[in-house]
């Protein structure tokens, strides 16, 4: 049977699972990467998690996502995560942007995208969640990363990828870690020392912009002004963290890691750097969830979709293609429901 699953675990992760398989309560952390349009693929794995796997839980989860993977766990500390992802692939597939549109339309389109996301009270149910404590990776940018300058902006762009060739830390001469989170005082990631970070609380105010920031890709979106935060310029938190690659906190845990791919790349500056992938360090306890290659095989143009689509294919082909992953990213979720009810999941993993 072809299977549609990676599955991939740390050592200290396959010994609980196979000791007791997979339960909701055994989870600490779950990281959402960023990717744009990359996270249709998973939908259909999201809405088995956040709409029936992890609903049975009672002890704190802590979520910690940049970019639209903030946006899909935005979702799951909803009141109905299913709901609020429906709208969130409604709206995220039907953005439209002329050739070369400016920073200020794809951001006021992507507030849009945020509003249909949240509904009239997702600010309320996500502060309010009984379990879900969201943690909102930004990227507060100083020196030239803060101009809305495109020349500017790119020099200091391109500073920083010279500096991230030597090292990733680096980047914190002009680049700051900002965690917006409602986890107060008991957020696993307040030792983060790997780059500068600022942990704030989320709150009403900020928590919309604080989520759109953390999806404001440089040069591709303006810069966001976030109230109560401090001055600066904040962007994408998948600047720094691309794909999460932190210390996950204390404890036995687990950390359960649904993923575009079944590798992770620390930064942004680092797609291109075939050595630059998350050591083992940092996954021990982690499990990592990702379409396998033969469902890959199977989605429009054998790819998962990207930003390029924008560009490559006319809207009404895009939007096809979009929809059709979708349907196709549903078996990932298919198929870990049977895995769960079978009590076969062990069998399914391999080593990290």
């Amino acid at each position: 049977m072809t299977s549609s699953l990676t599955l991939l675990a740390g050592p200290d992760a396959l010994r609980l699972i196979r000791e007791r398989g997979l339960r909701a309560d055994d989870i600490n952390v779950l990281p959402g990467a960023s990717g744009g349009p990359k996270w249709l693929v998973l939908a259909g794995l999201d809405r088995v998690l956040f709409g029936e796997f992890l609903q049975g839980r009672t002890r704190p989860l802590h979520l910690i996502g940049s970019s639209i993977g903030s946006w899909r766990l935005a979702c799951l500390a909803q009141k109905d995560p299913v709901a609020a992802l429906e709208r969130f692939a409604e709206s995220y597939i039907e953005q439209r942007y002329p050739p070369k549109p400016p920073p200020s339309l794809v951001s006021t389109t992507s507030r849009s995208i945020l509003d249909a996301l949240l509904g009239p009270d997702g600010e309320e149910q996500i502060l309010s969640h009984p379990w879900a404590r969201l943690h909102v990776l930004t990227t507060r940018c100083r020196g030239l990363t803060a101009s809305d300058q495109p020349q500017v902006q790119m020099l200091g762009l391109a500073l920083g990828a010279l500096g991230n060739l030597v090292s990733r830390r680096t980047l914190g001469l002009q680049m700051e870690r900002v965690i917006f989170h409602g986890a107060g005082d008991t957020s696993p990631f307040t030792g983060l020392s790997d780059l500068p970070s600022v942990h704030l609380p989320l709150t009403r105010e900020n928590l919309r912009p604080a989520l759109l920031a953390s999806g404001s890709i440089p040069l591709v979106l303006s810069g966001v002004s976030i109230p109560g935060a401090g001055s600066g310029v904040y962007r994408d938190g998948g600047v720094l963290d691309y794909h999460p690659d932190l210390e996950f906190g204390p404890g036995e845990g687990l950390v359960l890691y649904p993923h575009f791919y079944p590798y992770v790349v620390p930064g942004w500056f680092d797609k291109s750097l075939r050595w630059r992938r998350a050591g083992p360090a940092n996954f021990r306890r982690a499990l990592l969830i990702s379409p396998s290659p033969e469902l890959v095989a199977r989605l429009p143009y054998g790819k998962i979709p990207d930003r390029e689509d924008f560009v490559r294919l006319p809207d009404a082909e895009r939007l096809r293609a979009w929809r059709q992953v979708l349907a196709e990213g549903q078996r990932m979720g298919d198929e870990l429901r049977e895995l769960l009810a079978s009590g076969r999941l062990a069998e399914h993993i391999r080593p990290l």
